[in-house]
């Protein structure tokens, strides 16, 4: 099964070490991540080497490739919006995940999608934990 990792680059890499962790899990667990690149602490180094639309159109080709979306929305990214926007738009099954405690867009938490879950998560542990068993759900294609 493929998953497209979205998670906040040019909003703010505060998460870094939980996206990192959240991406390790994925591959461990045997899945494709074409988005893996994004948890990397040159990520940003990486990005500017490419134009705008050359990003837009390879990460909407990974996208639309993908089976499933898992997204760290704790830093307010437009990009991950817009991306789970497509996602949820193609039918595509969502899993988000925020530090318990801080302010989520009402435009997520508020979305009753049945191929959305969005929760909150303490620890790292609980965050992979919370991914793991909604993956458990979807199936490995």
């Amino acid at each position: 099964m493929k998953i497209y990792f979205s998670c906040s680059i040019t909003g703010g890499r505060k998460e870094e070490g939980i996206y990192q962790a959240l991406v390790e899990e994925m591959l461990k667990l045997g899945y494709e991540v074409p988005t893996a690149h994004l948890s990397g602490s040159n990520i940003m180094e990486l990005e500017s080497l490419a134009q705008a639309e050359e990003i837009f159109n390879r990460d909407m080709n990974w996208l639309q490739d993908c089976d499933v979306v898992v997204a760290e929305v704790t830093t307010p990214s437009h990009g991950v919006g817009y991306e789970i926007a497509i996602a949820l738009t193609s039918g595509k099954p969502v899993f988000c995940c925020y530090q318990q405690g801080r302010k989520v867009s009402k435009i997520l938490t508020g979305n009753t999608s049945p191929n959305l879950a969005i929760r909150p998560y303490e620890s790292v542990e609980e965050a992979k934990t919370l991914m793991r068993e909604f993956l458990g759900h979807i199936g490995k294609a």
